[in-house]
């Protein structure tokens, strides 16, 4: 009987594999708003009824490529750590984000993107995106450690609470705010560069986009205190 239900478990595996495969060619080339159980169920020769039984809805099927696609990230990110120093870590992690998110824009811009209309992330969502965080964690953390991370100036107070979310998110409870905040613009601004590249906003204004980039990486890192 276990034998069988293993051999259930990984036919079943296989098919929600397959489902979310086709969904996410179906997102390269219509988008997640364009997102068709229908399409999908098409696609792989699955009446619309089956497909239901693995994701109930289009919503229940996005939620499971938004999961997908930060576990795809975050794999990418931990790969790309190189176990030196906090600056190389973050010039590491920095472009192997960009790496993936060049790789894969459609799932870049499912996560990081225009919301899709209609859906609210469950908090499903919630832990594969806290795993993005990790790398940076490590580096802010390492930088802690040294001693190398200078003392950034107090923010308003108004945002301590928002700086203890953060904080407890980084899980380095021993980081002031200021640091916690400089991480966090750094951090925003690495996906607001590549959001800008990504969605057609350096077209006709920036050809070398490589070399842009670079020297934003260089920039955040000095903002949040990794780079010296």
């Amino acid at each position: 009987m276990n034998a069988s239900r293993t051999a259930r478990e990984r036919a079943r595996a296989e098919l929600v594999a397959e489902i979310t495969a086709a969904a996410r060619r179906q997102l390269a080339e219509t988008g997640a708003a364009a997102l068709s159980m229908r399409a999908v169920s098409r696609e792989i020769g699955m009446v619309s009824s089956a497909l239901h039984r693995y994701f109930p809805t289009r919503d229940d099927l996005l939620t499971a490529l938004i999961v997908q696609s930060y576990d795809g990230l975050a794999d990418a990110l931990a790969a790309a750590d190189p176990g030196t120093g906090p600056a190389e870590h973050w010039r590491a992690v920095a472009h192997a984000v960009r790496g993936w998110a060049l790789a894969r824009p459609h799932e870049y811009a499912l996560i990081y993107g225009s919301p899709v209309p209609g859906y609210r992330a469950p908090t499903d969502t919630v832990p594969a995106a806290a795993r993005v965080l990790e790398p940076l964690a490590r580096a802010l953390g390492a930088a802690h450690a040294a001693g190398t991370l200078p003392e950034a100036p107090d923010p308003d107070p108004a945002l301590a609470a928002d700086a203890a979310r953060v904080r407890a998110a980084l899980d380095l409870p021993d980081l002031s705010d200021g640091a916690v905040l400089a991480a966090l613009t750094a951090w925003t601004g690495l996906f607001g560069h590549l959001s800008f590249e990504l969605f057609g906003q350096f077209d006709n204004a920036v050809d070398a986009r490589d070399a842009l980039f670079a020297g934003t990486v260089e920039r955040l890192g000095r903002v949040a205190g990794l780079i010296r």
